[in-house]
């Protein structure tokens, strides 16, 4: 072979060896049999808490919805699935955590609580009925109204991660 030729073969080569010995991780913390578990039905979880915040059941409810499809390949079915889901938002509380030197309050804490039942029909001994619940602190000084959305979507995000890691991390 000529050098001509080689300058342009040793190239195409390395670019052929660098792609064909290319490695990609995807690490979503499921550990599913996919040769047995196939679907999830995810029911829509009710805000049955007795403080309401009207948008909170439906935020939750996508936030459920996106981790399963985007961290897993199970099919989604209406009911029936090897894998269900259903529950309630049990609980939505502020509390006050600490008072100033003048008496008032100078940190409130916002708590939310969800009840989840999982079932998982090719493994019963996974079922379970757990309380999933997580809370954020704001400054008193500030109206719930004007943090109440960030900090029910930051709870949502750390609820929605802990039920998904019970149900099909195994962790």
């Amino acid at each position: 072979m000529g050098l001509n030729k080689m300058k342009y073969v040793l190239p195409a080569f390395v670019v052929f060896a660098l792609v064909a010995c290319t490695v990609s991780y995807k690490f979503t913390g499921a550990s599913i049999d996919y040769t047995k578990v196939k679907t999830v039905s995810l029911a829509q979880f009710q805000n049955r808490a007795a403080y309401q915040w009207a948008p909170m059941a439906t935020l939750f409810n996508e936030a459920l919805n996106d981790a399963f499809v985007q961290q897993t390949k199970l099919q989604q079915v209406a009911r029936g699935g090897d894998l269900q889901l259903d529950g309630e938002i049990t609980a939505y509380d502020q509390f006050n955590k600490s008072i100033s030197s003048s008496g008032y309050s100078s940190l409130v804490q916002l708590k939310m609580t969800v009840n989840v039942r999982f079932t998982n029909n090719t493994n019963h001994e996974e079922d379970f009925e757990r309380q999933f619940s997580a809370t954020r602190d704001f400054d008193a000084s500030q109206s719930l109204d004007s943090v109440q959305e960030d900090l029910v979507t930051q709870m949502i995000k750390e609820i929605v991660d802990a039920i998904f890691n019970a149900a099909v991390a195994n962790w």
